[in-house]
């Protein structure tokens, strides 16, 4: 059985990741990514706290990190649907989607 300081370990690391993706990357897909990185790491926070202190005597009590995780993973699609159609519109304005070019004041 996996312990929660393990689970709590991992979604950490995975979050520092994704947040030096995010500080680090220059081009807007990356970015991107990286935040879809840190959206997850939360989701394994979730699930391991879940599992850790919830009752696991009802079946409702068992599923409310995993339904937490999957409301997260629906808006995160949203949001990558939305920030893609964004990306593109720049990119076919600008040509890039390098975001230190982007001056979105001066169209």
């Amino acid at each position: 059985m996996v312990t929660l300081n393990a689970v709590l370990v991992l979604g950490a690391v995975i979050f520092c990741i994704g947040l030096f993706g995010a500080l680090s990357r220059r081009n807007a897909v990356g970015i991107l990514m990286s935040i879809e990185i840190m959206l997850n790491a939360v989701n394994i926070t979730l699930v391991g706290f879940a599992s850790a202190f919830v009752h696991h005597g009802t079946l409702g009590g068992r599923l409310t990190g995993q339904v937490f995780a999957i409301f997260i993973i629906t808006v995160a699609a949203a949001e990558a649907a939305v920030a893609l159609a964004m990306i593109i519109a720049i990119y076919r304005r600008r040509n890039t989607i390098d975001v230190g070019q982007i001056n979105l004041m001066r169209w």
